[in-house]
């Protein structure tokens, strides 16, 4: 049941959700925690305010009206996969996993903007997750346009693929991107040129995940890590494993695996995840960055 109350929009029934568990398991960087513990941020050019009671299973977005559920933050949140299926399918697989799910029971795989997805992605190569947000709000302070104001906070949009290929490196030297402002000029070019469809065709069911990859390869600074990401966060293919060095660790630690051989880690988590081994990825992701027993 979804209705409106004094401008905030209210989601009842909402399970196997955690605001917690989706902010802050690595998939997104345009969502900060506010002192009474709600998440601010802005997606897919809307600016929210996010409130979740567990207890009640009820959802609510401050800034938003049905419209906007029914359009953006619904779709956005993932909320009709059947997640409670999915870990049950998952915590048979073996132990590790099953006590993973138990550590972030929340989690959801976003389903966020592919051109933002992809520049985001780029800029957090080698990068921390504290740095790689500064970078990206800079950016979209920057170039961007102004998406709105929340909480007392101004939100910025990042910039078009025109507007970043049009850019100079001196234009980007503010943002502090390092090495990464060339990819980013880069792949805006190619974007550009090519049109935003092609980028989001990628994301349509005619595009299978291991073509999808293919294609995220083509832009200047995506490796198979940024590319994993990019196609398991905006392109709804779930089966995708990005490994980075924490999924190494926690591969090495739990599974016993070589922690420099990701072509096995790969080809296990395809073996043994299946179809949903991005969102595998997430639990044990958010399990190996928050328990400081692993």
């Amino acid at each position: 049941m979804v209705r409106e109350d004094d401008g905030v929009l209210i989601a009842e029934g909402v399970r196997d959700f955690d605001l917690d568990n989706i902010f802050d398991c690595g998939q997104c960087f345009r969502w900060e925690k506010t002192a009474d513990g709600m998440y601010a941020g802005t997606a897919h050019g809307r600016v929210a305010v996010m409130e979740y009671d567990s207890d009640a299973g009820v959802l609510k977005i401050h800034g938003a009206d049905e419209d906007d559920y029914r359009n953006i933050w619904h779709r956005y949140l993932d909320l009709d996969r059947d997640y409670s299926e999915i870990k049950k399918q998952l915590s048979c697989k073996d132990e590790v996993i099953a006590k993973a799910i138990e550590y972030g029971p929340g989690i959801r795989i976003l389903n966020q903007d592919k051109w933002e997805t992809l520049i985001s992605f780029i800029i957090s190569q080698n990068n921390n997750i504290p740095r790689i947000k500064k970078c990206i709000n800079s950016l979209a302070e920057t170039l961007g346009s102004r998406a709105g104001a929340l909480a007392g906070k101004e939100f910025y949009d990042l910039p078009s693929p025109e507007v970043l290929a049009g850019a100079s490196l001196d234009d980007l030297a503010p943002c502090r991107l390092g090495y990464r402002a060339k990819y980013l000029i880069d792949t805006a070019k190619m974007v550009a040129e090519e049109g935003i469809e092609s980028l989001e065709r990628l994301g349509t069911e005619e595009v299978s995940s291991d073509e999808a990859f293919d294609q995220l390869r083509r832009y200047t600074g995506v490796g198979p890590k940024v590319a994993n990401c990019i196609a398991l966060f905006s392109l709804g293919k779930m089966d995708r494993f990005p490994i980075d060095v924490w999924v190494r660790k926690v591969m090495n630690r739990l599974y016993g695996m070589d922690e420099g051989d990701m072509k096995a880690m790969a080809d296990f988590a395809a073996e043994h995840f299946g179809e949903y081994g991005g969102i595998a990825q997430q639990y044990l992701f958010y399990y190996i960055t928050h328990n400081k027993n692993l």
